[in-house]
Formats: C-alpha cells, sequence, structure tokens
C-alpha cells in the first residue's frame, strides 16, 4: 500500500513519473541540443537543481516534492540519477543546476561567495561549469597550463584551454582550475562568469548524450577579481586540487547511479522483449537483475557514508563507480548478445544504452583510476565502513 512506503520509494516514484514526462526530448536533443532550453522549467530539472543547493541558500520549491526527511542529499541525488539515467541519462547531465561546480563551491567557498554562487542560479533556469581537464593532460592537475596571474591593479587574469566541459556553451557562470606557480599547492580555484570578456566556449563533436555539450573553452586574460578566488580563507592544503577532489569524490556516488539507471533500463528492455529470448534466456536475465540489485545497494551504501562523511566515502564511490560502470557495460552487451545477431540496428533503443554506458566509463575517473584508489584505501585500512 501507498501508505507503507518509504520517503525514499515514493521520491522514486515520483522521479520516475516526471522523467518519463520529458522522455521525448531525447531523440531531439540528438539532432539538436539546444531543445533542451524549452524543457529547462521541467518539474524534475527544478527539483534536481534545488536538491543540489543547500538548505540554507535555497528558496521555496513548487514542485510538490520535499526532500525525503532522514535521507542526505547524496542519496537522494543517487535515486534522481538513477531514475533519470533509466529513461536518459544525457538528461541528468545537460539539466540546469550547480553540477559539479557546486562541488567545488561546498568544498571551498566562504558564505559570501555561496550566497553569490546560488544566488544566481534561482534568477531563472541557469547552467555551470566544471573547468578541470587540459588538451594535454586530461584531468591531471599536477600537468595544468592554464595560468592564473595578477593584473597589476589587484585583479587576476585567466588564461589557457579546457577540454570535455559539459554544458560550458550554454552556462552563466562555472569553476576553473588554474596553476599561480610551481608545485602541488600552486593550484587555484576561481569563480568566472561567462559573460567576461576573453572567455569562449565552443561546443565539440560527439557521438551521443549531446545534449550535455561537450565543450572546448578557450580564455585569454579573462578579469577575475579577488573575490572569485576560491579557498582564500583556507589553509593551502585546502585549495586548488583538495577542492577538485571533493567535488569529484561527492558526485561519484551520483555517476553510479546513473550507470545502474543505464543497466535498469537494458533489463527492462528485455523483459519487454522476452519473447525474442533465446531458450535459456530468461535466466541469464534473472541474474542480471540480481546484479542490478546488488550494484544500487552498493551505490546507496557510498552515498550514505558521503553523507556521514565517514572516512570510508572517497574509497566507497571508487567501488560504487566501478563495479557500477562495469556492470553497465555488462548488462548492455548481454542483452544485445541475448537478442542476436542484429541486434544493435534492429534494437536502437539498446544500441544507445550501450553507447551511453560506455561513455559513463570515462566520467568522473576510469576504472583504472578507481582500482587505484580502492587500493590505498585497502592498504591504509579505511575500507571498513
Amino acid at each position: 500500500m501507498s501508505g507503507s512506503k518509504t520517503g525514499l520509494e515514493r521520491l522514486r516514484e515520483k522521479i520516475r513519473e516526471w522523467s518519463e514526462e520529458i522522455g521525448p526530448i531525447t531523440p531531439r536533443m540528438e539532432r539538436d541540443p539546444g531543445a533542451l532550453e524549452e524543457f529547462c522549467d521541467a518539474a524534475v530539472f527544478r527539483y534536481q537543481a534545488q536538491l543540489a543547493i543547500p538548505p540554507e541558500y535555497r528558496v521555496s520549491d513548487d514542485t510538490g516534492m520535499a526532500p525525503v526527511p532522514g535521507e542526505g542529499m547524496t542519496v537522494q541525488r543517487v535515486v534522481m540519477a538513477e531514475e533519470i539515467s533509466a529513461v536518459d541519462p544525457a538528461i541528468v547531465l545537460a539539466a540546469p543546476g550547480p553540477s559539479l561546480s557546486g562541488g567545488a563551491i561546498e568544498a571551498m567557498a566562504d558564505p559570501d561567495q555561496k550566497k553569490w554562487f546560488y544566488s544566481r542560479l534561482q534568477e531563472r533556469p541557469t547552467w555551470t561549469f566544471f573547468g578541470l581537464t587540459e588538451p594535454k593532460h586530461g584531468s591531471d592537475a599536477m600537468g595544468l597550463e592554464t595560468t592564473l596571474t595578477p593584473s597589476g591593479d589587484g585583479h587576476l587574469e585567466l588564461s589557457g584551454t579546457k577540454r570535455y566541459v559539459g554544458n560550458a556553451a550554454r552556462a552563466d557562470v562555472g569553476v576553473v582550475f588554474a596553476r599561480t606557480r610551481p608545485g602541488p599547492l600552486g593550484v587555484m580555484a576561481v569563480m568566472v562568469d561567462t559573460a567576461d570578456p576573453g572567455f569562449k566556449a565552443t561546443p565539440l563533436p560527439t557521438l551521443g548524450m549531446r545534449g550535455n555539450q561537450i565543450c572546448a573553452i578557450e580564455m585569454d586574460r579573462v578579469r577575475i577579481p579577488p573575490e572569485n578566488v576560491l579557498g582564500r580563507h583556507l589553509p593551502a592544503s585546502r585549495r586548488g586540487i583538495w577542492g577538485a577532489l571533493q567535488s569529484l569524490s561527492a558526485f561519484r556516488p551520483g555517476m553510479a547511479g546513473m550507470a545502474v539507471g543505464i543497466a535498469r533500463a537494458a533489463h527492462d528492455y528485455l523483459l519487454r522483449h522476452r519473447g525474442e529470448l533465446a531458450a535459456g534466456g530468461m535466466e541469464r536475465v534473472r541474474e542480471i537483475g540480481r546484479r542490478i540489485e546488488a550494484g544500487r545497494a552498493l551505490t546507496l551504501h557510498a552515498a550514505r557514508a558521503a553523507d556521514a562523511r565517514s572516512e570510508s566515502a572517497g574509497y566507497l564511490a571508487s567501488a560504487a563507480k566501478y563495479r557500477t560502470s562495469r556492470l553497465a557495460e555488462d548488462v548492455t552487451r548481454e542483452a544485445i548478445a541475448l537478442l542476436g545477431p542484429g541486434a544493435r540496428l534492429d534494437h536502437p533503443d539498446l544500441d544507445r544504452y550501450a553507447r551511453d554506458a560506455r561513455a559513463v566509463e570515462f566520467m568522473e575517473g576510469t576504472r583504472n583510476v578507481h582500482r587505484l584508489n580502492l587500493f590505498q584505501g585497502i592498504v591504509q585500512r579505511k575500507l571498513s565502513g
């Protein structure tokens, strides 16, 4: 009975309902990423953006769905990511709101900076971006070549290039990491207004998930006021790189939730086409279902550790991202195999699930990165939780 459902179950049902309402946007976004902007006031987008804003900076929400009592924000974001991704993970990535930049703001911004950032996001549906990755260095922050230098009048100047940055061409504001001097403590993060002279973001051609508008960014002496430098009130060890890692760790459970959603979509597709499966196929489908349940349980465990600020949170996030990204690829490949030769042509939805599953591998660190992180957690005995 509905009266016996938990708050998390009710949230799951509501997000599923909202997601299915905007599901038809998927083919339009693939043809024209700008089509998303017609739907940016949809309830699922408004709720997703509000959920990522701390309560003290949040304006009233008119979606009719309050945050779930007793559950942290990471858990709720994981549930949202799974349910939306079962329809289309590009909708999660393309949505307006704080995204990864919000994680950097939470980790490094002072109260005035938080107020400025979050107020910008609530004036109207607003996109943000997170500028870390560079053409020659990937996400290797130690190799950053983007520079932040004094201009002589109290301001700073930001120059350099970034690549593979989601939503940068439509964003109003974002966070960029740049180098002020050599060494691990020489990286700083700054808030950037994309309307400022010298900032240019250009969408890159992609195969799939086009709504996210992966971009290249070029910055030529973009003026940064000193109050836009993040972490000035923090020790040097808790700026720059530390803030980037905190942001990535906070969002990895959400990436795992996306992977679970993709795997679930492929599983549901098989159930709808069970009549086309070869003999013995249903037992393999049931095994897929069991693996998805295990992946969801691990992801929620990692999310709860993140909300509790557990010492093991970062390592559990890596475990969830590692296991579920592999799960999504395994499940989509198995689904294609079960439907026989030509499945990717005869079942275009399955082809999209397989393509999206592969894309998740490269989000918030590949599996090799997470293997290394897990190894460190095991060696340091920080995975007891």
